[in-house]
């Protein structure tokens, strides 16, 4: 478990994915276009989740992740491997970005997911290229869910959840026996429909039985081309997500100024808290000292021991010259704050 690593006061880990290479994006253009073949796709992925590692390694980062290269814009790649569904176009396909621009499905027989949702293979892969500390990232069952028309197959979108949550159920106990540790789910649809805190916290409890793991739950307001898809609050759903059996809570505070930093007094508990103090919806680049005020903010409500820094979301809509900057300044942040507390200067 991570009380095996041995990590600093305020450890520093990112929330999954990392900016793709710009060649990158050429290459799956590429594979798309039967120009690859399965060797050359390994390959390539390969030495991009080695880009990722050398990234957030270079940057300092503690706890790192596979950076999600093998993953097709965070979720839609895993529909592939899922068994009882029919693509149904997007909405929208030109204009300005949005949520209606993405692709949904309708279910036509029960769902089922017999090869997994390749993430274990993304495991092996990253293991094979680092031995630092790893956080493992899966999306949870709403996230996924919530693009599926239960159409004629379902009653309901509850029991589309209740069967996409023993996939992923399934998918977090083999992460397991691969080797994961610590292992984040990833809910943004959460925020979808405020006061649903309950309700959630049992959905995360069924999807996360039996899984033996330290566990994470982050929940943002979404990320697609940058932009947020529900209203960005975060205390409808106190205190009852607190019982989710996670022992941490990864929230984005850096793009609504720290807005909400207080939940942590207001709702007393005891598991850590993943700040976020890195916009990456932003293209401005924050400074250490940038970083280091919104820790100290945070510390007025949170002890050191409880919290944990991270960028608010994924990289994956980020340039990658901006992401190493962003990581780079996050570290930066963090040890003048460490330097603060070991000299006692933080109220």
């Amino acid at each position: 478990m991570l009380a095996d690593f041995d990590l600093p006061l305020l450890p520093t880990s990112v929330v999954g994915s990392h900016a793709k290479p710009s060649w990158l994006w050429t290459a799956l253009a590429a594979a798309r276009a039967g120009e690859y073949g399965a060797a050359d796709l390994e390959e390539t992925l390969e030495d991009a989740t080695a880009i990722a590692i050398r990234d957030q390694t270079d940057a300092g980062v503690d706890v790192i992740s596979s950076g999600e290269m093998r993953r097709e814009d965070f979720i839609m790649g895993f529909y592939e491997r899922i068994e009882g569904l029919r693509p149904v176009p997007a909405r929208r396909a030109v204009g300005s970005a949005g949520y209606d621009q993405i692709g949904t499905f309708r279910a036509v027989d029960r769902l089922s997911a017999p090869g997994g949702l390749g993430i274990v293979e993304e495991l092996r892969q990253t293991f094979a290229l680092t031995d630092r500390p790893l956080k493992a990232t899966c999306p949870g069952p709403l996230t996924l869910g919530f693009r599926i028309d239960p159409g004629e197959a379902y009653r309901s979108s509850e029991d589309v959840a209740a069967d996409v949550s023993r996939i992923v159920n399934a998918e977090l106990k083999s992460m397991v026996a691969a080797g994961a540790r610590f292992i984040q789910i990833d809910e943004p649809r959460y925020a979808n429909f405020p006061g649903g805190g309950r309700q959630w916290a049992e959905l995360f409890n069924e999807t996360t039985a039996g899984v033996d793991a330290e566990l994470a739950l982050h929940i943002c307001f979404g990320n697609y081309q940058n932009r947020s898809a529900s209203r960005r609050v975060y205390a409808s759903m106190f205190p009852e997500i607190l019982d989710v059996r996670a022992g941490q809570l990864v929230l984005e505070f850096g793009n609504r100024e720290m807005s909400e930093v207080d939940l942590w007094q207001r709702f007393p508990n005891d598991k850590t808290l993943g700040l976020g103090v890195i916009d990456i919806k932003s293209y401005y680049v924050e400074t250490p000292e940038d970083v280091a005020g919104r820790i100290r903010q945070a510390l007025r409500f949170v002890r050191a021991e409880q919290l944990w820094i991270n960028p608010d979301c994924g990289f994956n809509h980020t340039p990658r010259h901006a992401a190493r900057a962003k990581l780079r300044a996050m570290v930066e942040g963090v040890r003048i704050v460490r330097r603060e507390l070991a000299g006692g200067q933080v109220d």
